[in-house]
């Protein structure tokens, strides 16, 4: 892109961001982005957070509306915990192939199959599976959840890879779904190593949604908040990536002084990136596409939701 249009790509940006904050007020609205978005609604969010942190301030917010700029469970999430207020998203297209990989007729014969078991699904669902779980979690606080399940049997939903790697913190049975993150599981033992023989003072961060012999190569694993905190207060200079694209934002904003690498060119999340500045706009101005979740199903899956919240407040 030459320099004429980088001008008015940044004009016409700085024009809606002057839009949008200005619908936020008329509106009392207030906007929740996920670490995956775009830059450019990173940069006019009240809040950017991964899962977990935009459900907390999702319960929190006195605004009446919510735009939730990620991916449709969490919007889904924001109603269900906020049943009264008008929760609109950018794009309604903007899906989770992970949370379709699980759906309530295979879950409910998985349940049949294993009485005693109880489920406990990653945030990364959708309402129906939500409602027919026992207790949410997400890759921060997955650990505690499950040791808080009273039961020797758990269900785990949807993403095998998260799975496997808190399976290795518990003594209970992991009854484990075959789902997998699109994204993170193209990481490969090969991009970490080739980039660790180029850049060996580096130090290799993972998302534990990535494969197992990908996190065992990692010096450190957590989720998307966790990975921001520590190439944060780390005192090393030099990190490989391995987490979807969008955290680059946060990254050199809190730490302009270190180098990133990612460790693959494929860490880009289709879905969280169809949302953008305009369809912010758009969505405020029409108040449009907005989230449903039916009652029966909201108020079983906010017991989930709300047993996660109690068991891990502040993870």
């Amino acid at each position: 892109m030459d320099a004429l249009a980088l001008e008015k790509k940044a004009q016409r940006n700085a024009e809606l961001r002057e839009r949008l904050l200005q619908l936020k007020k008329e509106r009392n609205a207030i906007i929740l982005a996920h670490f995956y978005q775009r830059p450019e609604i990173q940069e006019v969010a009240d809040y950017i957070g991964d899962s977990f942190g935009l459900a907390q301030k999702a319960k929190e917010t006195d605004a009446d509306v919510i735009l939730f700029c990620g991916v449709h469970f969490m919007g889904e999430s924001a109603k269900i915990l906020n049943p009264q207020k008008t929760v609109i998203i950018p794009d309604e297209r903007a899906g989770c192939p992970m949370a379709d990989m699980v759906n309530v007729d295979g879950l409910r014969k998985l349940k049949a199959e294993h009485p005693n078991a109880k489920v406990v699904a990653y945030i990364n669902t959708s309402a129906d599976v939500k409602a027919e779980t026992h207790i949410c979690c997400t890759s921060s606080n997955a650990k505690r959840v499950i040791e808080s399940v009273d039961s020797d049997e758990i269900i785990w939903v949807p993403d095998k890879n998260l799975g496997h790697y808190v399976s290795q913190f518990t003594d209970k049975k992991m009854i484990i779904w075959e789902g997998y993150c699109n994204t993170h599981d193209q990481l490969s033992v090969e991009d970490i190593v080739t980039l660790k023989q180029q850049h060996p003072n580096a130090v290799v961060v993972v998302h534990p949604e990535c494969r197992p012999e990908v996190v065992a190569l990692a010096d450190y694993v957590g989720s998307t908040t966790g990975i921001l905190k520590y190439c944060r207060e780390s005192e090393h200079k030099e990190f490989i990536i391995g987490t979807e694209d969008g955290t680059r934002y946060m990254l050199e904003k809190d730490s302009p002084d270190k180098t990133f690498i990612f460790a693959s060119k494929y860490l880009v999340c289709p879905n969280m990136k169809v949302n953008n500045l305009k369809k912010c706009v758009e969505a405020l101005e029409n108040m449009k596409p907005e989230i449903y979740v039916p009652k029966d199903v909201a108020d079983a899956a906010r017991a989930s939701l709300e047993r996660m919240l109690e068991v891990a407040p502040g993870s």
